[in-house]
């Protein structure tokens, strides 16, 4: 398939989507919430990431 690029030279293109950003969180763990059965985690360091697939 051939396809003439020079008609597209002084096009305008706009893309608009869905952003993503993933957010990652580390640390330790040493009890339990009393609110929930969960891990209470000190966050020590957050790494953000783009994201989506």
């Amino acid at each position: 398939m051939k396809v003439d690029l020079t008609a597209l030279e002084h096009a305008r293109v706009l893309v608009v989507g869905d952003v993503m950003l993933d957010r990652y969180w580390h640390g330790g763990t040493s009890r339990i919430s009393p609110e929930a059965p969960v891990p209470v985690v000190r966050v020590e360091d957050a790494d953000d990431r783009p994201g989506g697939a």
